[in-house]
């Protein structure tokens, strides 16, 4: 299993953004399991779950790597998933969705550490804002990493996105400055 896989393809995107495919990706992120295993899990039909799986395996996100009997046990192809695509019309949707969602856990998170948020919703939205700018100007060297198939760790990934930031952080200095009035650091 890698560390780090690079998505780039919006196919790819679209295998993952399937509300029933990201479930399973999730549950196998705690360990590998059997199709019987991820039907328990998901309360789906198990030809539901293998047709699922099968399209996650095309797309490159799973994989089998055992069985028992009549039992196949799948995996995820690697423990993290970077998702960085172009925008593209067909994943516009579940793309917003993401950030969204990725917005509110990075608020979630500073109230959990306690931060004294002045302006939740204001947060969220500069958060959600900034996350698709840096995306959206880091393709062209995502893109780069991922067709050179350059192996990363998750500590790599994280001095990279550290760097991807650092090479915006100009641009992004009025919104910087918006954050920290909004959040008593």
């Amino acid at each position: 299993m890698k560390e780090v896989l690079i998505i780039t393809n919006p196919e790819t995107v679209k295998a993952l953004s399937e509300p029933t495919r990201f479930k399973i990706l999730t549950l196998l992120r705690e360990r590998p399991m059997s199709i019987n295993e991820l039907s328990i899990a998901t309360g789906k039909d198990r030809t539901t779950v293998y047709r699922h799986i099968k399209a996650l395996e095309s797309e490159g996100l799973v994989e089998e790597i055992d069985s028992h009997g009549n039992e196949r046990i799948y995996a995820r192809t690697a423990r993290m998933f970077l998702v960085k695509v172009e925008p593209d019309e067909s994943i516009a949707e579940f793309r917003q969705a993401y950030l969204q969602v990725e917005a509110r856990k990075l608020v979630q998170t500073l109230e959990r550490a306690g931060f004294k948020i002045k302006d939740r919703e204001r947060l969220e939205k500069i958060a959600r804002e900034v996350l698709d700018e840096i995306e959206i100007k880091s393709q062209p060297i995502i893109r780069r990493i991922s067709e050179a198939n350059v192996e990363l760790t998750e500590i790599e990934l994280f001095h990279l996105l550290n760097m991807l930031v650092f090479l915006q952080s100009c641009e992004l200095c009025e919104k910087a400055r918006e954050v920290k009035a909004l959040v008593e650091f």
